[in-house]
C-alpha cells in the first residue's frame, strides 16, 4: 500500500476530529495496518477551526503530522481557505457544496459532493455528516474497507445511533461513487 496522507478540517462541531479517529482506528484494527492521527483545535470548543491529521501505511511511520496530504478534506469555507495550498499536487481535494466555494485552481482532483444536503434529505439528522464525509473518502481512496469502518461504529457509537450512522456512511459511499471518473 502508498503511504496515504489525509487531512480532515472543517469547523468545531462538525465531527472531523471523529472521523479521523474512527478511520485510524479501522486501518490498525481491522485492515492490518499502521496509522497515526492527530489533531489541533481552534480556540472555540465548538465553531473554531479543527483540523486532523491521519496517516495510513503499511510500513512505519515516522513523524506523525501531514505537510501534503494525498486527501484534503474541507467543510468550511475558512477550512478551504487555510489549507488548498497545502495538497499534494495530483491529490484529491474534497469539499462540501453547501458550505465551501472553490475560487483557486489547484493541482488536484477536486471533488464537490452535496454531503451535508444529501444527509438532511436522506436522514434528517447533521449529526452524521462526518460520517457521511468519511463515506465519501473511503469510497475515493479505498484507503480502508468500509466494513472496518462499520466495526470501529459498532464498537464507539450506542446501539440506538448504529443504524443512522450506517446509512451515513452508505450515502457517502454512494456520493463517491457518482463522482468517480
Amino acid at each position: 500500500m502508498e503511504r496515504c496522507r489525509l487531512v480532515f478540517s472543517g469547523s468545531g462541531g462538525q465531527g472531523v476530529i471523529t472521523a479521523a479517529i474512527i478511520l485510524a482506528e479501522a486501518a490498525v484494527l481491522y485492515d492490518n495496518l499502521i496509522a497515526t492521527q492527530s489533531q489541533v483545535y481552534g480556540p472555540e470548543a465548538r465553531g473554531g477551526a479543527t483540523r486532523s491529521d491521519v496517516i495510513i501505511a503499511d510500513t512505519e511511520i515516522h513523524y506523525p503530522k501531514v505537510t501534503q496530504p494525498n486527501v484534503l478534506v474541507c467543510l468550511t469555507q475558512e477550512a478551504y481557505t487555510k489549507f488548498y495550498p497545502i495538497i499534494r499536487p495530483g491529490g484529491t481535494l474534497i469539499i462540501d457544496s453547501r458550505f465551501v466555494k472553490t475560487y483557486t485552481k489547484v493541482d488536484a482532483q477536486q471533488v464537490q459532493a452535496p454531503m451535508y444536503q444529501t444527509v438532511m434529505e436522506r436522514i434528517g439528522k447533521p449529526i452524521v455528516f462526518n460520517i457521511c464525509m468519511l463515506g465519501v473518502v473511503i469510497g475515493l481512496t479505498q484507503v480502508v474497507a468500509s466494513d472496518s469502518i462499520l466495526k470501529v461504529l459498532e464498537k464507539r457509537i450506542p446501539a440506538g445511533f448504529l443504524d443512522m450512522n450506517r446509512q451515513a456512511l452508505e450515502l457517502g459511499m454512494e456520493l463517491a461513487a457518482q463522482v468517480k471518473v
